[in-house]
């Protein structure tokens, strides 16, 4: 599952990390899980996590000696926007590089 389409203007890596946490939802992932879905290294991950903990994106809870980073509720996607049709633009803008990416 993917996180919802309003959000998937963001960096790469902050969709990456917004649509591995919406794939587990229901459990949250750590740091560590996150880092080996999202493939980046540690600062980047580091950068994504705080950007969108900033804007109110994702929660974090530390549950015994783990932290655990879950999506909030609105960027998770209603049962009917679960399939995964995409349209032609998403698709062709997920494939332009970030730095052209707002002008689409």
């Amino acid at each position: 599952m993917r996180a919802k389409r309003e959000f998937r203007t963001r960096n790469e890596t902050e969709v990456a990390v917004l649509d591995a946490l919406v794939e587990r939802s229901d459990d949250g992932m750590t740091v560590l899980e996150l880092r080996s879905r999202v493939d980046v290294e540690i600062d980047v991950l580091e950068a994504a996590l705080s950007s969108l903990n900033d804007d109110g994106l994702i929660d974090a809870e530390r549950t015994d000696d783990q932290l655990v980073i879950t999506p909030v509720d609105r960027v998770i996607p209603d049962e009917q926007e679960n399939d995964h049709t995409q349209s032609l633009f998403d698709h062709l803008r997920e494939q332009v590089p970030d730095s052209l990416r707002n002008w689409l």
